[in-house]
């Protein structure tokens, strides 16, 4: 892993793919393509509604993670929220006061993603939470949005928190600084593989299913109207001077999912942000990696250590 300044690599260095061909190339979403293009001849309302059905579902669906056991000492915990509930998950042998850490999972990720960290978490004297976001996991619902997850986060942290630190990944983690930069206290922020802004993967989504820009547009103009958030909060021009947290973002060179180019993009916008490089972990390997576990520990622990560097940059 190397770590990487403002000015290391540019965006318009990176190969540029569609993140969202690899997520639906499969017969079933050809097939579902098709209709959407039929339907976009005499009802783009009704294209609409199909592809956001589909673009709010999480694929593959929650039965894998929940037939998986989880072992002691983790625990679940339920909370309300909304309709349904959320999980947590905890170590039921962590230090009564210990500073806490939350640990975000991605879209069609689960919360046990995480647990490797946080036993190396616990292990350094941290009472690490683990997450199942709404439709994912343990936690209630089939069909999830961008918005929803970031009321998720308030919900649990109210309960929960607060949070020494936050470490999140891919969508968790936008959804994680979209958070922190509305008011949600987290003292520091680590960001893995952080997605590309919404408004991009909607116009991947729709390019990729046929219709294309005017498809994307319709999206969008549902989300704001749903949810009251514009997209373009989710952008790194408007999250960046909204972060003052110490942040560090690691990236692999080699994300087809989620492009380098979004995480430089949102390191040169918040001040003093670090930016680390790892190579052929890709986009979800990159969270069982020691090395990175290691990385996000140090981070963690900076604050917490007299004697530290308390700056951004590592030597």
């Amino acid at each position: 892993m190397s770590d990487a300044g403002a000015s290391s690599g540019s965006a318009a260095a990176v190969n540029p793919v569609n993140p969202a061909a690899a997520f639906y190339a499969t017969p079933a979403a050809r097939v579902f393509s098709a209709v959407l293009r039929q339907a976009q001849r005499w009802s783009p309302a009704l294209t609409a509604r199909l592809a956001l059905a589909l673009f709010c579902t999480p694929l593959p669906g929650k039965r894998h993670a929940r037939a998986k056991p989880v072992p002691a000492p983790w625990t679940a915990r339920h909370h309300r929220f909304e309709d349904g509930r959320l999980a947590t998950w905890h170590r039921s042998d962590v230090v009564a006061g210990a500073p806490k850490v939350l640990l975000v999972h991605g879209w069609a990720g689960d919360a046990q993603q995480w647990r490797a960290l946080g036993d190396r978490l616990a292990d350094a004297g941290f009472d690490p939470v683990l997450l199942d976001l709404p439709a994912h996991g343990r936690s209630d619902g089939r069909r999830a949005t961008l918005p929803q997850w970031v009321r998720a986060l308030f919900a649990v942290s109210a309960t929960q928190g607060p949070w020494h630190g936050i470490a999140a990944h891919s969508l968790g983690a936008l959804a994680a600084a979209h958070a922190v930069a509305r008011g949600l206290p987290a003292r520091r922020l680590a960001l893995v593989a952080v997605s590309p802004p919404p408004r991009q993967f909607l116009r991947w989504f729709a390019g990729v299913l046929g219709p294309g820009e005017p498809l994307a547009v319709r999206m969008q103009a549902w989300f704001e109207r749903q949810s009251g958030v514009p997209m373009q909060q989710f952008e790194a021009a408007w999250l960046g001077p909204r972060l003052d947290a110490p942040t560090l973002l690691v990236h692999d060179r080699d994300d087809r999912t989620a492009p380098l180019a979004s995480a430089q993009r949102l390191q040169s916008a918040i001040p003093g942000a670090q930016l680390a490089l790892t190579q052929d972990l890709g986009h979800r390997r990159i969270l069982a990696d020691p090395a990175v576990h290691e990385h996000l520990l140090e981070h963690l622990l900076e604050h917490l250590q007299p004697g530290r560097p308390g700056g951004h940059e590592r030597g």
